[in-house]
C-alpha cells in the first residue's frame, strides 16, 4: 500500500522539462498503450446509410477504435510513435511500436480509407481528428519506420478531404473545442508533405487571420475548451508571418497574455476535464510564441512565465486515474514535453 501511495504521487508531481527522461516519458507511454485497443467505453461519430453499417467500432474503423473515439486513438498512437523515436532504447519503445503495428496494417488501412470516404462522411473528423492522423504520418515519416507507407492511403484521404473542404470554408471556426481552425491548422502546416495543401492551409491563414485585432481573451475560457481561440491563433500566425511582422501583427492582436491556469472542478466529467488540456496545450502555445519573439521583446518575460505556469498545473493532473482525461490527456503532454510544435521539422 506504501509503495501505490508513492507511485500515485509520483504520478501528480509537476513534470519540468529537465525532468522528462525516459522514465518520466514511460507513464504517458502507458496511458496510451492501455487504451489504444480499449474498444469500451466508446463515443463513435457515425453516420449511418443503412442496416449494414450497423457495427461495432473495431469493425468501423479497425485501426482506430480505441481510446475512446477515433481521434484520441489517432493522437495515442502519435503518442506512442513519438515517444518511442525519442527514447528508443526505453523498455516501454519495443511494445509502444508493436502497438502502433498492429494497428497499422494494409488490410485496417484500406477499411479506414472506405469509412473516410464513404457518403455522408464528409465532415468526419474535420479537421482535428484529420490534422493529427497528419501529424502521425509525419511522426513515422521522421522516424524512417516502414509503417509510414502502409498509413500513406489514409492520409492522402485526409488531404483530399482537407482541401476539398477549404476553398469553401468562409470564415474560420473560432471555438475552443475539436473543430476550431486555428490549432488544425498550425498541425497541417508542420506535419503535412503534400505542398498544395500546406499552402493552401497558409494561404488560408492569412484570409481569415492576417487583419485580426484585440482577440478578446479576457472572455476565455468556455467552461469546456481545450484550446484557446486567441492563443492557438497567435501560435499558427508564428508559423506563417516571418518575425518581425509577426510581432508586429501580435502587437495588433493580443497586446497582453494575462491568463492564469484552470482548475477543473470535477475530473470524472469528460467535458470538464477538457481543461486540464486547456493549460496544456496554452503552455505549449505560449512557448511558440515565445519562440518566435526577439530576445529582447517586453512581452518575453510574461509569455514564458506564464508558459510555465500553465505547464506545471497542466502535467500535474495527467494522471490516468479517470478515463474520461486519461485517454487523450497523455498526447497533450507528450506535444508540450517533447516540443513537437518548436522542432516539427
Amino acid at each position: 500500500m506504501k509503495r501505490f501511495l508513492l507511485l500515485v504521487l509520483a504520478a501528480t508531481l509537476p513534470l519540468r522539462a529537465a525532468e522528462f527522461d525516459a522514465k518520466a516519458a514511460e507513464r504517458f507511454a502507458n496511458l496510451a498503450l492501455a487504451c489504444v485497443h480499449k474498444e469500451y467505453p466508446n463515443k463513435i461519430s457515425h453516420n449511418l446509410n443503412s442496416d449494414a453499417d450497423v457495427a461495432p467500432p473495431r469493425k468501423l474503423t479497425p485501426a482506430f477504435y480505441g481510446c475512446y473515439d477515433w481521434h484520441s486513438s489517432v493522437h495515442g498512437h502519435w503518442l506512442l510513435t513519438r515517444l518511442a523515436r525519442t527514447f528508443p532504447d526505453a523498455p516501454f519503445a519495443k511494445a509502444a511500436h508493436d502497438a502502433v503495428a498492429t494497428s497499422i496494417t494494409p488490410e485496417n488501412i484500406t477499411q479506414e480509407v472506405a469509412y473516410l470516404r464513404g457518403e455522408g462522411r464528409a465532415s468526419f473528423e474535420r479537421p482535428y481528428g484529420l490534422a493529427w492522423l497528419l501529424q502521425l504520418g509525419a511522426e513515422l515519416r521522421e522516424s524512417n519506420d516502414p509503417l509510414a507507407k502502409t498509413l500513406a492511403p489514409l492520409e492522402n484521404a485526409a488531404a483530399d478531404r482537407l482541401k476539398a473542404w477549404l476553398p469553401k470554408l468562409s470564415h474560420p471556426i473560432r471555438i475552443g473545442e475539436h473543430s476550431q481552425s486555428a490549432f488544425s491548422f498550425g498541425l497541417i502546416i508542420d506535419s503535412t508533405n503534400d505542398p498544395q495543401l500546406k499552402q493552401l492551409v497558409i494561404d488560408r491563414s492569412r484570409a481569415f487571420f492576417l487583419h485580426d485585432r484585440n482577440c478578446p481573451i479576457a472572455y476565455e475560457p468556455s467552461g469546456e475548451d481545450f484550446l484557446s481561440p486567441c492563443i492557438a491563433e497567435a501560435d499558427l500566425m508564428r508559423r506563417v508571418l516571418p518575425k518581425k511582422e509577426f510581432a508586429a501583427w501580435l502587437t495588433k492582436f493580443l497586446p497582453a497574455i494575462d491568463v492564469k491556469p484552470e482548475v477543473v472542478t470535477d475530473p470524472s466529467d469528460p467535458k470538464l476535464a477538457h481543461l486540464d488540456g486547456l493549460n496544456l496545450s496554452r503552455a505549449w502555445m505560449l512557448e511558440g510564441i515565445a519562440s518566435a519573439l526577439s530576445a529582447n521583446d517586453p512581452r518575453l518575460p510574461a509569455s514564458r512565465a506564464a508558459a510555465k505556469a500553465h505547464r506545471d498545473a497542466g502535467l500535474a493532473h495527467v494522471t490516468g486515474e479517470h478515463y474520461e482525461g486519461g485517454h487523450w490527456l497523455g498526447s497533450f503532454a507528450v506535444y508540450l514535453t517533447t516540443e513537437r510544435g518548436l522542432h516539427s521539422h
